[in-house]
């Protein structure tokens, strides 16, 4: 990861959603990306040029671009067609991103498109985090990470977010090991990062 002093950058080329650019460098911000917020934090693992990607709730692209910087191909997954439209656009500016509109519940959609991966990042705001991670596991190589952005207000608004997290990390902790775990205040509220790593065979 590439940090120019104390602030975070992706070597792309700009103008993807008005970010700020410094030395020629795009200015990845933690308040809008949950992932830069983590790195911010001190968490997070190395994007590096080989790394193929899949990710799960890709939105409008803004965090999907800045990850395409680093990494060979990032296999963005959205279903809400409004964001969709804005990621085409992203994607049509990096030939290594793969838009894909479909549900991340239903890997059996994608399947055909896909490759194995050596990270799944999930930013889904669906009270069914977990199993939407286990679901995608299939194509996270062993040894490969998962992060887990856990959105806890959107998995029961009334619970306390402690309790939500626990729960998913036991969740898990089932398939995966945890390896580090960051509440992404101040950036984020009651967001909470789950890096795993993926043990044992492929499914």
């Amino acid at each position: 990861m590439i940090r120019l002093g104390n602030v975070l950058v992706s070597p792309g080329e700009g103008g993807v959603y008005g970010e700020r650019t410094l030395d020629g460098y795009r200015v990845w911000d933690p308040y809008r990306s949950k992932l830069a917020a983590l790195y911010t934090l001190g968490g997070g693992l190395d994007l590096t040029p080989g790394m193929r990607v899949l990710y799960l709730g890709a939105a409008n692209g803004t965090t999907v671009s800045h990850v395409a910087d680093y990494v060979e191909t990032v296999y963005a997954v959205e279903f809400a067609p409004r964001p969709m439209q804005d990621l085409l656009e992203v994607a049509r500016r990096r030939k290594n991103i793969v838009p894909i509109m479909a549900d991340a519940n239903r890997p059996e959609e994608y399947a055909p498109f896909m490759e194995a991966v050596d990270l799944v990042y999930q930013d889904v705001a669906q009270p069914n985090q977990v199993e939407i991670a286990e679901q995608n596991l299939a194509f996270l190589k062993p040894g490969g990470h998962l992060i887990l952005m856990l959105k806890t207000r959107s998995v029961d608004v009334r619970r306390d977010p402690e309790e939500v997290f626990a729960e998913a990390r036991a969740g898990l902790e089932q398939h995966l090991d945890v390896v580090d775990v960051r509440w992404l205040e101040p950036y984020h509220h009651d967001h909470a990062a789950i890096v795993c790593v993926r043990r044992g065979s492929l499914y």
